[in-house]
């Protein structure tokens, strides 16, 4: 069977508090871990679109409209519908450690931060 769940791969989270939001795959765990015996990988996704910036926005406000909010989450492979869409960033440089980097608060919020940072900045550049 060919896997189709790559890094950089744009899914839709079907189930839970995310349901409908979209998310990219940064690590695929194909055989699963010791906690985790199934097939899943941890996502980023975007908890908050950016709103729509018209033309005659202040500059403030336009900074203020494209600011997005971000989760990290370990979602088993049925949870997620694939789209046909791939993102250029390159992530697996901002979450370093995959499992490690959800164990405590303070990484996961650390490679929170440094995803936003990362799809902010290809929000801005089109």
């Amino acid at each position: 069977m060919v896997m189709f769940l790559k890094p950089a791969k744009a899914m839709i989270l079907l189930p839970g508090r995310y349901a409908g939001k979209k998310a990219v795959i940064v690590r695929v765990f194909e055989e699963g871990t010791r906690d985790r015996p199934y097939g899943h990988c941890l996502v980023t996704g975007l908890a908050k679109y950016p709103k729509k910036v018209i033309r005659k926005d202040s500059a403030k406000k336009t900074a203020k409209k494209s600011h997005v909010k971000v989760f990290l989450k370990l979602v088993n492979f049925t949870h997620l519908m694939s789209t046909r869409y791939t993102l250029e960033v390159d992530l697996k440089e901002v979450v370093s450690g995959a499992p490690d980097s959800l164990t405590t608060k303070d990484k996961k919020l650390t490679a929170a931060k440094s995803s936003k940072a990362q799809i902010e900045e290809r929000f801005k550049t089109g």
